[in-house]
C-alpha cells in the first residue's frame, strides 16, 4: 500500500514538472507571458484604408507571432493624443506603435522622457538631430515607387479601348492634403503615366482634409466631369468620396493604402468592379516585420528605414477584380515595370528631393 502510494506521489510530482515546464515555452515573453504591443490610431479605425491596414498588421503579430495585442482609437481630438501617449508609455507595453505625420511630435515630446521604452512609428519620421531618439524605430515607405504602377495602370487604361475609358487622355489624382507625403505619391503616379502617354494630363486636387468623402466626391465629381475616365485617391477617409464618384459616373477607380475593392466586394459590388486595383502602402506588412526583426533583436532603434516595393512594403493589389477586368497587356506591362524597379533599372523621383519650383513645374507640365 505505501508503494503504491509513493509510486502515485512520484507520477504526480513528474507530472507537474512536465506540466510546469511546457508552461514556459507559452508567449514568446520571459515567464511565459506573450509579448505585448499597442497600437495608438490617432483618429478612429474603419477608413477602410490607412489604419485598417495597420490593424491588419496588429491581428498578425496577435495571431502568428503570438503577442498581446491592444488598439487604441484616440478620436479625432488631437489634444487628446499627447496624454494618451504619455499614460500608455506608462504601462509594460514592450512596443508601443503608431503613425503619421500627426502623430511627429507626440512621441518627439513623449519617447525621451521614456527612455527605456521601445516605440515603432510609420510613415513618418522623427527629427534624430532634435535629440536623442534611441528607442524610436521610424519607418518611411516608396509610396513613389507603388505609385508609378498606378500611374503606368492609368494611363494605360485611359488610352485603351476598355468599356468605360473615353477618348480624353486625363486621368485623376485627389490628395488628402497637400503635404510632402502625399506629393511623393503623385510624383511616382505623374511619371508612370508620362512613362506610358508623354502627354497626359492630370486633374489634380487636394480635400485638404482626411475625414471629408463629401467634399472629396464633389472634386472627384468635376474630374471626371472634365474627361477623367480613371481617378487616384490618396485621402484617408476623405478618399471613399472618390469611390463614390466613380460609381455615380460609371468610371474607373484606383484606391489606396488598403485593397479597397476587396472592402466593397460583398457591400457593393458594382462600386467593387469599377476599382481597379489599389495602391497599397502595406503598413501591415512594415509592422509584422518590425516586430519579428524586434524578437531577434535586430530591430534599428534610432533609426529610419525607407521600405519599398523589394521589402513589399509597397505595390498594387492584384485580387479578383484586377485580374478579371484589367487586360492581359497592361498586367503584363505593370509586371515588367515592377521588376526594372525593384532591382533598379528604373529609378522613381521623390517629392522629398523636390523643391517647391519642382513640384509646381511638374504640376504644370500635366495641367489639362
Amino acid at each position: 500500500m505505501k508503494k503504491s502510494i509513493s509510486l502515485l506521489l512520484i507520477v504526480l510530482l513528474l507530472t507537474s514538472v512536465m506540466l510546469v515546464g511546457c508552461g514556459t515555452d507559452e508567449g514568446n515573453g520571459e515567464g511565459g507571458e506573450a509579448k505585448k504591443a499597442v497600437l495608438l490610431v490617432s483618429g478612429t479605425l474603419g477608413d477602410k484604408s490607412f489604419f485598417d491596414s495597420a490593424n491588419e498588421g496588429m491581428k498578425v503579430i496577435k495571431e502568428e507571432l503570438g503577442w498581446e495585442t491592444h488598439i487604441i482609437e484616440m478620436g479625432t481630438d488631437p489634444s487628446k493624443w499627447e496624454p494618451t501617449l504619455t499614460d500608455v508609455s506608462a504601462e509594460d507595453y514592450d512596443l508601443i506603435i503608431c503613425g503619421t505625420f500627426q502623430m511627429q511630435e507626440k512621441i518627439e515630446e513623449v519617447a525621451p522622457k521614456f527612455p527605456d521604452k521601445r516605440y515603432v512609428v510609420f510613415d513618418v519620421s522623427v527629427d534624430y538631430d532634435k535629440a536623442d531618439y534611441s528607442n524610436v524605430y521610424s519607418i518611411l515607405y516608396k509610396q513613389n515607387e507603388g505609385s508609378y504602377l498606378a500611374g503606368v495602370l492609368a494611363a494605360m487604361v485611359t488610352t485603351s479601348d476598355m468599356p468605360k475609358a473615353n477618348e480624353e487622355k486625363i486621368i485623376g489624382f485627389l490628395g488628402g492634403m497637400n503635404i510632402p507625403v502625399i506629393n511623393d505619391f503623385l510624383v511616382g503616379y505623374v511619371e508612370g503615366a508620362k512613362s506610358i502617354e508623354p502627354d497626359i494630363k492630370v486633374a489634380v486636387s487636394y480635400v485638404e482634409d482626411f475625414a471629408n468623402p463629401a467634399k472629396a466626391k464633389e472634386m472627384c465629381l468635376a474630374q471626371y466631369d472634365m474627361g477623367a475616365d480613371i481617378g487616384f485617391n490618396v485621402a484617408g477617409g476623405s478618399g471613399l468620396g472618390q469611390l463614390d464618384a466613380a460609381k455615380e459616373k460609371d468610371c474607373y477607380a484606383i484606391g489606396v493604402d488598403s485593397d479597397q475593392a476587396m472592402l466593397f466586394k460583398d457591400t457593393d459590388p458594382e462600386k467593387a468592379e469599377l476599382i481597379l486595383t489599389s495602391m497599397l502602402k502595406r503598413i501591415d506588412n512594415s509592422l509584422v516585420r518590425a516586430v519579428k526583426l524586434f524578437e531577434e533583436d535586430k530591430l534599428p532603434f534610432g533609426t529610419v528605414e525607407v521600405l519599398g516595393l523589394a521589402e513589399e512594403a509597397v505595390g498594387l493589389a492584384k485580387n479578383e477584380f484586377y485580374e478579371r477586368n484589367v487586360p492581359q497587356e497592361i498586367k503584363d506591362k505593370i509586371e515588367e515595370i515592377e521588376e526594372q524597379v525593384k532591382n533598379g533599372d528604373i529609378t522613381v523621383s521623390s517629392a522629398f528631393d523636390m523643391s517647391d519650383d519642382e513640384m509646381q513645374d511638374l504640376l504644370e507640365s500635366v495641367r489639362p
